[in-house]
């Protein structure tokens, strides 16, 4: 009895062979590189939101630790000047930590710049009621950019006594707002929830300047 010779695969079939597996080779590479983009996007996104959280965090602590100390005076009336906010601007005196420089009152200028984009800090030494210049001139920090906007708001009593309505910019530089509100929004339009800031000490200026008013 004759055996049958093995038959081997046809030119045919070694083809279709390659094609499927240069197919799914293709596929496994294609779902392993969205893989990958979508990590590192995901890693991006929390870094970026840890930073905006730590940048709240650091505007709470400054705000908080807001003292009624005078960092200049008015020319004109000769008023006191303890704090001044704009929506874009604030100004105020607060100890600076240690860690942070040589510690003592310093003036904290916190300005949004670029339209929006970024937050700034300078910080200036006070002493005698006075902003003074030191030997090394500092540098503004940046505490954050890559923002869509950022704001300020402040709110108060009014002479009522009742809670006034928030204000984009504190005139009354005598004393300190009660509170003090910080907006940031994304770079891809997400708008985080305000930060509410209560400042301890703004019941020690209420005799230093008429409640703000509308």
């Amino acid at each position: 009895m004759r055996t049958r010779a093995p038959r081997g695969f046809t030119l045919i079939e070694v083809l279709i062979a390659t094609v499927l597996l240069a197919a799914g080779l293709t596929l496994a590479f294609a779902t392993i590189g969205a893989a990958t983009k979508t990590t590192q996007r995901g890693e991006s996104m929390a870094a970026h939101s840890e930073r905006i959280r730590a940048v709240e965090g650091f505007l709470r602590r400054r705000l908080e630790a807001a003292r009624p100390v005078p960092f200049n005076f008015d020319v004109d009336t000769g008023a006191a000047q303890r704090f001044l906010g704009e929506s874009g601007r604030l100004r105020f005196v607060a100890d600076l930590p240690d860690y942070l420089g040589r510690g003592g009152p310093y003036l904290h200028d916190f300005v949004v710049e670029d339209g929006g984009e970024r937050i700034t800090l300078a910080l200036s030494m006070v002493q005698a009621g006075k902003t003074i210049e030191e030997d090394v001139e500092r540098p503004p920090e940046l505490l954050v950019e890559g923002l869509e906007s950022a704001r300020f708001r402040y709110r108060s009593y009014m002479p009522d006594g009742t809670l006034g309505d928030w204000q984009d910019e504190w005139e009354t530089g005598e004393q300190l707002p009660l509170l003090v509100e910080v907006t940031l929004t994304g770079a891809n339009g997400e708008v985080w929830p305000p930060v509410v800031v209560s400042l301890p000490l703004a019941g020690a200026t209420i005799g230093f300047a008429p409640q703000v008013t509308q």
